[in-house]
C-alpha cells in the first residue's frame, strides 16, 4: 500500500521526534556516541528503514558493542519506533552503526553519500 505524502510527513515528524529523545538518552551513556540518523524509502516503508547510529571513531564504536550497547540502543530504537507508532517485526534489524571517522575515510565525510549506501 503506497502512503501519501501527508501520511510520509506525519511518519517523519514522529521518527524525527522520537529518534531524537532516543539519541539525547544516549549521548549521555555510551562513550563515543555522538548522533543518530533515518534513511526511509517510503515506497517500501517500514521494511526499508534503517536507524543509523553513529560514534566519533572506530574504536568507539567497536567498543561500545564489545561492551554490549548493541542491544541497550537496540532497546532504545524500539522504544522509539514505539512511541512513532512505527511497527516493524524486529527493531534490531533496522538498527546500523558508523563512526564519523569511517565516513572521512570512505566518503571525504559526505554523510548523505555514505547514507545512500545504507538502504
Amino acid at each position: 500500500m503506497s502512503l501519501s505524502t501527508r501520511n510520509q510527513a506525519q511518519i517523519e515528524r514522529r521518527l524525527v521526534k522520537s529518534l531524537t529523545e532516543a539519541c539525547e538518552k544516549a549521548k549521555g551513556q555510551i562513550n563515543g556516541f555522538v548522533w543518530l540518523t533515518h534513511v526511509v524509502d517510503y515506497a517500501a516503508f517500514p521494511a526499508s528503514l534503517k536507524i543509523v547510529w553513529v560514534f566519533d571513531t572506530q574504536v568507539s564504536k567497536d567498543f561500545a558493542l564489545a561492551d554490549g550497547e548493541a542491544s541497550y540502543m537496540a532497546e532504545l530504537t524500539e522504544k522509539a519506533l514505539k512511541n512513532a507508532q512505527v511497527n516493524v517485526r524486529k527493531a534490531a534489524a533496522h538498527v546500523y552503526f558508523d563512526s564519523e571517522e569511517e565516513c572521512q575515510r570512505a566518503c571525504g565525510g559526505d554523510w548523505p553519500k555514505r547514507l545512500s549506501h545504507k538502504r
